[in-house]
């Protein structure tokens, strides 16, 4: 009972103070703003994938200037608790030096508009970058997902969500594309909105915000906001990863995950990161970053290769 006060004041601290600790982090990650791409990499920047529609509805997109072919396509959603964050901080683009394209969106924020805005955005990103796939030299059939927290949450409803039209959404002028995606990185994902909306009135409080009302009036969406309820056999493969000392959100909620996606037949792996915490550093090392693209390698290469 301690242990889970002690996770909820975490929590409800950071939803208070989500945009000053987006900001803070953002000027210590990248003080010059937007990261520079490494040598032989071109990046395009602030590209609508919502024609003349919300500000944050545009995307960067990263390619190696000489690629071989049509590249596979990894696609960074950055945290925030959906109240702050940027795509200017992508941790994806070391693998832009490894044979793949980057995307890294920026969505709508729950102040300006509540669930399920954001995951129609990032459907819309995704359904915009296929019908640009030939101009950019990106495979359409090989794109992978890879998000944090909340862009954690976001990536794991990409996976899990291809068969829901109600999470579609309308956005873009590209409905004839598809917003499935062939491979998932979850890295410390809310994915159960009711069982973390149990812990405490106050924490329930916080989702009934981003929810735009009372959990026991918007059943439906709280069963459309939580990947755990959606996974079955047809998703992609997952690789879920969670500190085991994280007080923002509970290990547990990646073990709830990872077992739906088990029960119903998903190839997935859970890497439970010894000492962890929310994010950090330990997630960041060469060890877990490898680990990272050969998944992706396996998935989105190899599997293409057989």
């Amino acid at each position: 009972m301690h242990q889970n006060r002690f996770w909820l004041t975490a929590i409800l601290v950071g939803a208070v103070t989500g945009v000053l600790q987006g900001q803070e982090d953002q000027r210590k990650a990248a003080p010059d703003g937007p990261p520079q791409p490494p040598p032989g990499v071109q990046a395009l920047r602030d590209l609508e994938y919502v024609p003349r529609g919300h500000e944050l509805q545009k995307l960067d997109l990263y390619l190696p200037e000489q690629p071989a072919g049509a590249l596979p396509l990894v696609v960074w959603i950055h945290p925030g608790g959906g109240q702050s964050g940027s795509k200017e901080r992508t941790r994806a683009l070391y693998l832009t030096t490894q044979g793949y394209a980057v995307a890294s969106i920026n969505h709508r924020l729950t102040q300006h508009a509540t669930f399920p805005a954001q995951i129609h955005d990032c459907k819309a990103a995704i359904r915009w970058l296929r019908a640009h796939s030939k101009e950019y030299r990106l495979d359409p059939d090989r794109i992978g997902v890879w998000g944090a927290s909340s862009g954690g949450t976001l990536a794991a409803l990409l996976g899990t969500s291809g068969g829901v039209k109600e999470l579609e959404g309308k956005e873009g002028e590209n409905g004839d594309q598809s917003s499935r995606v062939q491979a998932v990185c979850d890295w410390f994902g809310l994915t159960d909105v009711a069982a973390m909306a149990a812990l405490s009135p106050e924490l329930e409080g916080a989702l009934e915000q981003a929810l735009g009302g009372p959990i026991a009036e918007n059943k439906e969406k709280v069963l459309q906001a939580s990947p755990v309820t959606l996974a079955s056999k047809d998703d992609p493969p997952f690789l879920i990863m969670h500190g085991d000392k994280d007080m923002r959100v509970p290990v547990s909620q990646s073990q709830l995950l990872a077992d739906a996606l088990k029960r119903a037949g998903v190839d997935v792996t859970l890497k439970i990161v010894p000492g962890a915490r929310h994010g950090g550093p330990a997630f960041q090392t060469p060890e877990m970053l490898q680990l990272i693209q050969e998944f992706f390698d396996t998935h989105l290469k190899k599997a293409i290769q057989k």
